[in-house]
């Protein structure tokens, strides 16, 4: 039934820029100041921790902190990009130094920090080592909601890096999938020939139909700042190739004694964000529902 108060309609805000606007002009409100860059927000940062941070955590306080507003899909990406590429061409002259894998702090203050078992932070050849990766998989996604998507053969699936960045549709991604019931593996599938949104609606009407309500991804696909899927060219050493098929392993299986997902796994996980299209369903169904009540006691 259509509501009868036109008034009521809601459309949710859409435009990434209107949505950055009013992030910016929030922080501002409660006293929150905005650094100029990101390298300023990363410094900032690192100067209030104590320890070194690994780059997806200095992302994660520069969004929640409001240090710095984006509408980019992959700040984490852009933070070890900025990092990476200070510590390998400004070399000594950067602020920053690498203390381990995707690990940094500021200069001066690694070296204080630093652990028995690792090499000295101040060395020039952990200074010098360029941030790279021949990780098979480049994003995945673990027990995303069955009914937070909109089953359809056009769908979406919607992920985000981190709660404050912008939305990622995934239904174009391939690689490798989990179904299951609650946390019990019903199913493990691949998405090359069809993608992965479409080889998940497929089990939506098929033998598998009623038997799961979750589903983990592993994506072959890269994601650009912009939020774009690409294919890159694959560069992948038998070291790679055998972190990849631990991390996986570990991941889908989740055994008690394996404290981390495996070495040399970078890929980025996404947190599933609802489809808008529910969010608009459920707001027009709260003001119908007002609707009725306010008709009701008319």
């Amino acid at each position: 039934m259509a509501c009868q108060w036109p008034e009521l309609q809601v459309k949710l805000p859409s435009a990434p820029s209107a949505i950055l606007q009013f992030r910016q002009a929030s922080l501002i409100f409660w006293g929150n100041t905005l650094e100029k860059s990101w390298k300023e927000a990363i410094k900032r940062v690192l100067k209030e921790s104590d320890v070194p941070l690994h780059y997806t955590e200095i992302s994660d306080h520069i969004l929640s902190r409001g240090y710095y507003a984006t509408d980019g899909a992959t700040p984490a990406a852009t933070v070890n990009a900025q990092l990476s590429s200070s510590v390998k061409h400004d070399g000594e002259k950067s602020p920053f130094i690498r203390v381990g894998k995707g690990i940094f702090s500021l200069r001066g203050v690694a070296a204080a920090v630093a652990t028995p078992h690792e090499p000295k932070a101040e060395t020039p050849r952990v200074e010098a080592e360029e941030e790279s990766s021949d990780s098979i998989i480049h994003s995945f996604g673990m027990y995303w909601q069955r009914d937070l998507v909109v089953w359809r053969n056009d769908l979406k699936m919607f992920g985000k890096q981190q709660s404050l960045s912008k939305p990622v549709n995934f239904a174009k991604q391939k690689g490798i999938y989990i179904l299951y019931d609650h946390h019990t593996v019903v199913y493990v599938g691949r998405a090359i020939d069809r993608p992965l949104g479409k080889r998940l609606y497929e089990h939506t009407v098929d033998r598998l139909g009623s038997r799961w309500n979750r589903f983990s991804w592993f994506g072959l696909l890269d994601v650009t700042q912009e939020g774009n899927l690409r294919e890159l060219p694959f560069n992948s050493s038998l070291a790679a190739l055998v972190a990849t098929l631990e991390a996986l392993l570990i991941e889908s299986l989740e055994p008690p004694q394996n404290r981390k997902r495996g070495d040399d796994f970078s890929a980025i996980e996404y947190i599933q964000d609802i489809d808008p299209e529910l969010k608009e369903r459920e707001i027009q169904n709260t003001l119908r529902s007002i609707e009725q009540k306010m008709r009701g006691g008319a």
